[in-house]
């Protein structure tokens, strides 16, 4: 049996030179960028919020291969997003790869192979997009309750059952949209928000979790449900989330409200393999030069700052 061994591209194919790459902050830009497939981008989307841009970095690159679009946010931890042509994402990465360390949250296998130019790429997850709107979402009635910041302690205990830590903070259910099932006191199962952004109309389901003794009762497809009626409520067109396709379980829960497939995605961890990040500033300096690189007036990112 012969197997083949994945290597990134090779050679300079996605130099600046051959492309025009600017540092983008108008909000309409950006959703006119990423709007062709709003379940892939729904992270990115999430981050013209206000209260969100202002913590992401957006650069656009334009070339002979096509757009490519690179979201760099701290607002959640340092989280990474690239969405387009792989060649035109390989250029802005050239010059603007992020924090040496981050949470690449959206991707394509295709994508993935040129990233690997520019880092040290593990943990990676093959995942798939799933979505919902008003037309196709199915409710489940069952008794849930709204969680809040005085839910807190009771949450971090249930996401921790299984031997993970976790570090939620008050105010961050407050923000965001919980929905629980309670056992008397006891928390048994959660579903909640990783994005609302109804400015954008769109909005991200996540955390759903189920305590080992209560699985198999229906509790997911409640919270879930109860979750996504809420952001389609608020405003949220589209309503995305995440599944590991093989996870059946999830599956038929979110197929059974109506969710329905999208894109396939990878997430992973990245490691920039120029730590110091000599080589993007030079490749910088060098594009600006040219005239290939535009940033917004009275900007100017520093090696190992913000996007550097």
């Amino acid at each position: 049996m012969t197997h083949t061994v994945e290597r990134p591209p090779t050679g300079d194919t996605a130099s600046p030179a051959d492309y025009q790459i600017r540092q983008v902050r108008d909000p309409r830009v950006l959703e006119a960028a990423l709007s062709e497939d709003r379940g892939l981008a729904a992270y990115a989307l999430g981050h013209l919020e206000p209260g969100l841009i202002d913590t992401a970095d957006f650069f656009l690159a334009d070339g002979p291969a096509g757009r490519g679009v690179v979201m760099h946010a701290r607002g959640m931890g340092q989280t990474t997003v690239v969405i387009g042509e792989p060649e035109a994402i390989d250029a802005i990465m050239s010059i603007h790869p992020g924090a040496r360390r981050s949470y690449l949250s959206t991707a394509t296998p295709e994508q993935i192979r040129y990233l690997r130019r520019r880092f040290r790429i593990t943990d990676e997850l093959p995942m798939r997009r799933m979505s919902t709107n008003r037309a196709t979402f199915q409710a489940v009635d069952g008794e849930v309750r709204r969680l809040s910041g005085r839910d807190v302690s009771r949450l971090n205990a249930l996401y921790a059952s299984e031997g993970g830590p976790s570090f939620y903070r008050a105010e961050t259910i407050d923000r965001a949209v919980y929905f629980g099932v309670f056992d008397g006191h006891r928390l048994a199962a959660v579903a909640g928000s990783h994005v609302v952004a109804p400015n954008a109309s769109i909005a991200v389901v996540g955390n759903v979790f189920t305590a080992a003794e209560y699985r198999g009762c229906g509790l997911a497809t409640r919270t879930t449900s109860a979750v996504t009626e809420a952001l389609l409520t608020r405003g949220c067109a589209d309503v995305i989330l995440t599944v590991d396709p093989k996870n059946m379980p999830a599956v038929r829960v979110y197929q059974r409200l109506g969710y329905v497939f999208g894109s396939v995605v990878v997430e992973a961890r990245l490691q920039r393999t120029d730590f110091l990040g000599i080589g993007p500033a030079l490749r910088r300096r060098a594009a600006k030069r040219r005239g290939r690189y535009l940033e917004p007036p009275g900007l100017e990112i520093v090696p190992g700052h913000r996007a550097g």
